[in-house]
């Protein structure tokens, strides 16, 4: 038996060797990373900066953009994926509310999370753009999650995205406007595809509406709140001009509501503590929760 004075020393000594001898790929499957290593590109003078963080939830100073993994309960997991994009006016993100929260709702239909950190164009002494370096953030996330599904067990053709405010307007700038053109690939990542399956749109910010691509745009989910001034004719414009195009589209507006009901933490009404209920029933109706056949694209319920 071994002496009780010594036990946490040798539990130390072997919650080290397990960290050593494992896998690549089960490291690889939880915590942040980022999406450039060495930096991102045009902010390679920055890479390294500390975030700035307030009252634990709130994060600016992003200058390393990365992705936060919340893995779904392998037990139901279902190889569904969705990149959370948090708000916060560009100013900063509301990491915690419209991220972890969001991510987790995600995980209880099945579906591994991953939120995103993203440079900030109104941040204090920004020198980003939101066209520019924000949406190209959600585009490497795309590809970052597709380069790397095998390790966390999810489809590469069912990764949708997921925005809040001003993270739904780097959605829709991403899955509803073109590419800029002149990209140039940089490694393996920048090769995968940046287009996501599906989108999923929380009273999104104006900017990339009208969209410039809805032809051929990924199907939609569109929440918003009946009295925010500032989102829901952004919501309602999208909608129209995504069904207009042929595109599968859901909207649902929620009475006597304003701006940044989260995924329904805030306030007691029970609608709104239910929407994320109605975002799941969608995700099943169109056949994201469920593998695909061969290279098929997800096949969903036939409507009546």
């Amino acid at each position: 038996m071994v002496p009780k004075l010594f036990s946490p020393l040798l539990l130390a000594l072997a919650c080290a060797l397990a960290g050593t001898l494992a896998p690549a790929s089960a490291l690889a499957q939880q915590g942040s990373f980022p999406l450039w290593p060495n930096g991102a590109p045009g902010a390679e003078k920055r890479h390294g900066e500390p975030e700035t963080v307030k009252d634990g939830v709130y994060f600016s100073n992003v200058h390393d953009p990365s992705l936060t993994v919340l893995r779904a309960d392998p037990r139901h997991a279902n190889g569904a994926a969705v990149v959370v994009v948090p708000g916060g006016g560009h100013r900063m993100l509301v990491f915690q509310n419209e991220g972890v929260a969001a991510a987790k709702n995600l995980n209880r239909a099945g579906v591994t999370a991953f939120v995103l950190k993203y440079r900030l164009a109104r941040d204090e002494g920004s020198t980003y753009s939101i066209e520019g370096d924000g949406a190209a953030d959600l585009r490497r996330a795309v590809r970052w999650v597709r380069t790397h599904a095998a390790d966390y067990g999810v489809d590469p053709g069912r990764v949708g995205v997921m925005g809040f405010s001003a993270g739904g307007e780097l959605v829709s700038l991403v899955a509803d406007n073109p590419e800029p053109a002149g990209f140039v690939a940089r490694d393996a990542i920048d090769r995968a595809s940046a287009r996501p399956d599906f989108q999923v749109l929380v009273y999104p910010g104006p900017l990339g509406v009208p969209a410039k691509a809805v032809k051929g745009a990924p199907p939609a989910f569109l929440v918003a709140g009946s009295r925010d001034t500032c989102c829901m004719p952004p919501t309602i414009a999208l909608y129209q001009q995504l069904v207009a195009a042929g595109v599968s589209a859901e909207l649902h507006l929620y009475a006597d509501t304003d701006h940044a009901f989260n995924v329904g933490q805030r306030g007691e009404r029970i609608s709104l503590q239910h929407w994320p209920d109605r975002l799941a029933d969608w995700l099943a109706d169109g056949g994201w929760l469920v593998p695909r056949r061969g290279d098929r694209a997800p096949e969903g319920v036939p409507a009546p």
